[in-house]
């Protein structure tokens, strides 16, 4: 399918800006930023934390060490990045399951822990499992939805509803972006409750995240037109390998499932370093690598994944590889590298999740389209998957 079949299309969505758009999809991506606004609001007040909204969350965490967060899907990448927060920031100890796991070796996991469960709907059957389990073994639970008056955010003893809105699409966007949000505005307050951070690094840190919106809506147009380019060139590739380090595997892993289940294509994501053990077979020209190479430069630790990633980039170069790149804006190493390079704006090293995974949510979303599909219903997916 062209550019101009594409642009052609019957619009059947609309924002509140007034553009119109072929797929729900392509709203709701473009709906991010305000959806993290509204996220924003609702935790936010006067240049703090809400003392209000965080109280009871704060309560049921009040003296565990340790957390589990129970989820599936999507919520669990999103679930996986917020453990690299709560560890980093917070000084908790966190273990991600799968929610349709939990069940099965919950007395096998951290004793005693704080569990939180994140579901869009508020209504996953597996997820709603878990909590009802923790729940059963006295444990304090957390829920983190798109719907405060669901199930989960009723049983569980605080809800942290996300502010997204209404998701028509199957493929999550917003719900996902606006889960990264909760978790990150969550990690602070636990790292205020811990006394691992000042008021002050607080207030600094909400002030990075309210710059968000702006900057997503800035880059949006130029993502949308740069990667629907790389798109038409990458569609006919049988498989894809994401690759991220640290809190951005957890985007990789994102990235490859919007793929999957919006386009139909093979695809994986994998921590960088561990691509020579194994998947490395896979590489060849038609089967391309995305690699986050972003890098908080005021972070030393982000800057070492940088190098590290840099230079499995140039072995990856040398082998042939077909590049698709994220980096930095004006980061002219990577653009070396990679054929293609998608530049995101700069920002701290937990907010950058939040930029690098709407071009791939872009990526899946022309992909499909391109491929003929409709993306905002993929055949044997569900919005909410209601039966285990």
């Amino acid at each position: 399918m062209s550019r101009q079949e594409i642009a052609s299309m019957k619009n059947s969505s609309e924002s509140a800006t007034g553009r119109s758009f072929a797929h729900a999809m392509l709203r709701e991506i473009y709906e991010q930023p305000q959806s993290l606004r509204d996220t924003a609001n609702s935790y936010v007040s006067d240049g703090g934390l809400s003392a209000e909204a965080f109280a009871a969350a704060q309560e049921a965490l009040r003296g565990h060490q340790r957390l589990v967060i129970a989820a599936s899907g999507s919520s669990r990448h999103a679930g996986l990045a917020g453990e690299i927060m709560l560890e980093d920031l917070a000084g908790l100890t966190v273990d991600v399951e799968y929610a349709s796991e939990y069940c099965y070796r919950s007395t096998h996991t951290l004793q005693d822990p704080g569990v939180i469960v994140i579901s869009q709907s508020g209504e996953t059957a597996d997820t709603l499992a878990a909590l009802r389990e923790a729940k059963s073994r006295g444990l304090s639970t957390i829920a983190i939805t798109n719907n405060a008056a669901s199930t989960m955010a009723r049983e569980a003893d605080a809800s942290l509803p996300t502010a997204a809105g209404k998701e028509k699409a199957i493929p999550a966007t917003k719900s996902f972006t606006t889960q990264l949000g909760v978790l990150y505005l969550l990690t602070l307050a636990m790292a205020r409750l811990r006394g691992r951070m000042t008021a002050q690094g607080v207030s600094a840190m909400l002030d990075q995240f309210a710059a968000l919106p702006g900057l997503l809506e800035q880059a949006l147009p130029r993502w949308e037109q740069q990667v629907h380019e790389i798109a038409e060139q990458t569609a006919s590739a049988r498989t894809f390998l994401y690759l991220g380090r640290g809190v951005h595997y957890a985007i990789a892993r994102e990235g490859a499932l919007k793929l999957k289940e919006s386009a139909y294509v093979q695809a994986e994501g994998y921590p960088a370093g561990e691509l020579k053990h194994g998947p490395n077979a896979l590489v060849s020209k038609d089967a391309p690598l995305v690699m986050i190479a972003t890098q908080d430069r005021n972070d030393p630790d982000s800057v070492l994944r940088y190098e590290k990633t840099l230079q499995l980039m140039k072995d990856m170069q040398a082998q042939g590889a077909e590049i698709i790149a994220l980096a930095l804006e004006g980061d002219t190493e990577v653009n070396k590298l990679a054929r293609w390079t998608i530049e995101v704006p700069a920002a701290s090293e937990y907010l950058l999740t939040i930029l690098e995974v709407v071009p791939l949510q872009l990526l899946a979303y022309f992909t499909a389209i391109l491929r003929g599909i409709d993306v905002d219903n993929p055949r044997n997916l569900v919005k909410a998957v209601v039966a285990e």
